[in-house]
């Protein structure tokens, strides 16, 4: 991998990302990394001006020419093999017959010096019988964590989907995939990719894990690989998309950055499927910030009343909106200068709108964090509720608790998927390897330098682009990022209008999984497919 000639951002800029657990995040050390291709946004002000950054050619030229001592390695080691494995399929999609072709493989990244420092594990879909490359978009997707592998939006945006029941539940063994007829395949080819040690990727032997583990960092290599795919693939021409969930979002925004500065690669669109906040947010914000998806949770389990139960999701979302980030927040902002009338009346509204009791919410100050709310919502039948997903419910063996034992949402589905894409890659896909494919991989500490910026490295690209879009994917019972959350940093990105309508928002009935509930799917497959198809030139 080749760094460029950029400095990388001090450590203030450090902040928290969101519901992303990144425990023990730490500032980076220049020493360890010191040449990395950081956005404008996310670098320090030099005299009112940004650093100019040499693209990773010219970087690569001039070290060349400096000899060893411009080289961030020594002698180039030994490279992994590379893999490759190519299968033939059809499937129905969007109701028509899709023939296809799979191709499984590996890439090495190198650094400049030709050292190899990464193996990326990738799927690639594309369509048959498509002559001209830029007339095919071709869309990378990935999930999130930082730390997850990225079978779920494989068995969920790919050919191939699992058998779950309509509204997203595990079902019993023997589980099973059928073709998905809601994949983005009949729109764009799709390249799925696993982050480095996740799934089958890993560091080559010999290199330091942690040179991975932070935004900037993995944004970079992911950049790198984007790279060799449009080389080997010849797919320079063709429309070019990200499709990211989770922490994948905060990864899409920060590459529409990287991939602009380090290799002059410019998107057709970014998908941002349950988007983090992409700022610091926390202390009394972030209670306004969940406090919508407090209230349609509610709602879906019908603990609201009538006149509130009647409303569509739409509408009580709203009511929802407005009194977070009005009277309640309002309240909030006054502290013990609120008169008693004016708490009690703030008090009394939310527990109208959440379901809780008057009482808890003044014995929490009202302030509810989300692990107490998934115990408290429906404490009374001895149930819990869901983070990824609040419309399941599950059950604990202490329900007096603080914090529930696990998520009922998660644990519904985890199975099925894993079992199912084993299944998948080894016997359709024909990838037969004895390596463990990490799911969960721990890739803490989390260098978290830039965080507070990544919004900004968005509005950057979105604007000298120009023409980026950018579609954001929202589930109303999403407690891992709530909806609330990316909204108001939408509103708070200081875009031009003339690339504030190129940002549009959909919303589901669904939760961090989107593509888990048969009719958020359907609707989600006619979002995606067609904001692809209205966003080039065709």
């Amino acid at each position: 991998m080749k760094w460029s000639n950029a400095v990388k951002a001090g450590a203030a800029c450090v902040g928290m990302l969101m519901m992303v657990s990144v425990a023990g995040a730490q500032a980076p050390s220049t020493e360890q990394r010191p040449e990395i291709t950081v956005p404008p946004g996310q670098q320090p002000q030099q005299g009112g001006q940004r650093q100019q950054q040499r693209p990773r050619g010219e970087q690569a030229a001039a070290e060349n020419e400096g000899g060893a001592a411009g080289r961030r390695e020594g002698a180039a080691a030994p490279a992994p093999e590379e893999k490759t494995v190519v299968t033939h399929h059809s499937a129905r999609i969007g109701g028509q017959t899709i023939n296809y072709t799979a191709t499984t493989g590996t890439y090495v990244i190198r650094a400049d010096n030709g050292t190899p420092k990464a193996t990326f594990f990738y799927v690639a879909y594309t369509k048959d019988g498509v002559t001209d490359p830029a007339s095919r978009p071709v869309s990378f997707v990935y999930n999130g964590g930082p730390g997850s592998a990225s079978l779920f939006t494989h068995m969920g945006f790919g050919p191939k989907r699992v058998v779950l029941t309509p509204d997203g539940q595990g079902m019993e063994q023997p589980y099973r995939t059928v073709d998905n007829e809601d994949s983005f395949l009949d729109a764009t080819d799709l390249v799925f990719i696993d982050a480095v040690s996740t799934g089958y990727s890993r560091p080559v032997a010999g290199q330091t894990p942690s040179q991975f583990y932070g935004i900037i960092e993995d944004a970079n290599y992911f950049s790198d690989f984007i790279y060799q795919y449009l080389n080997r693939a010849e797919r320079w021409l063709s429309p070019k998309y990200l499709i990211g969930e989770s922490y994948g979002t905060t990864r899409s925004a920060e590459l529409s950055g990287v991939l602009q500065e380090r290799h002059e690669i410019y998107l057709d669109g970014i998908v941002l499927v349950s988007s983090v906040a992409f700022t610091d947010v926390s202390g009394d914000d972030r209670s306004a910030f969940f406090l919508p998806t407090y209230v349609t949770s509610a709602w879906y389990h019908h603990l609201l009343a009538p006149d509130l139960e009647k409303l569509s999701i739409e509408e009580v979302a709203q009511q929802a909106r407005d009194f977070a980030h009005g009277e309640y927040a309002q309240t909030l902002e006054k502290g013990d200068l609120a008169t008693a009338d004016e708490k009690q009346k703030t008090i009394a509204d939310m527990a109208r709108l959440t379901g809780l009791s008057p009482k808890y919410i003044e014995e929490s100050n009202l302030r509810v964090s989300p692990q107490r709310w998934f115990k408290e919502l429906e404490r009374d039948k001895r149930k819990t509720v869901g983070r990824l997903d609040s419309r399941f419910e599950g059950y604990d063996v202490d329900a007096a608790g603080e914090r529930v034992e696990y998520d009922t949402s998660e644990a519904s589905y985890l199975g099925a998927y894993a079992a199912t894409f084993h299944d998948y890659v080894r016997r359709e896909l024909g990838w037969k390897s004895d390596e463990y494919y990490t799911i969960t991989a721990n890739v803490r500490p989390w260098d978290q330098t830039g965080n507070t910026q990544v919004a900004e490295v968005l509005r950057s690209a979105m604007t000298s682009q120009r023409h980026l879009k950018v579609l954001v994917v929202c589930g109303y019972y999403d407690l891992a990022t709530p909806f609330n959350g990316i909204e108001r940093t939408v509103d708070h990105m200081h875009l031009e209008p003339e690339f504030r309508k190129n940002l549009s928002f959909s919303y589901y009935e669904s939760g961090h999984m989107v593509y888990i509930d048969e009719k958020a799917h359907h609707k989600l497959h006619k979002d995606v497919d067609g904001f692809i198809e209205s966003s080039y030139v065709h």
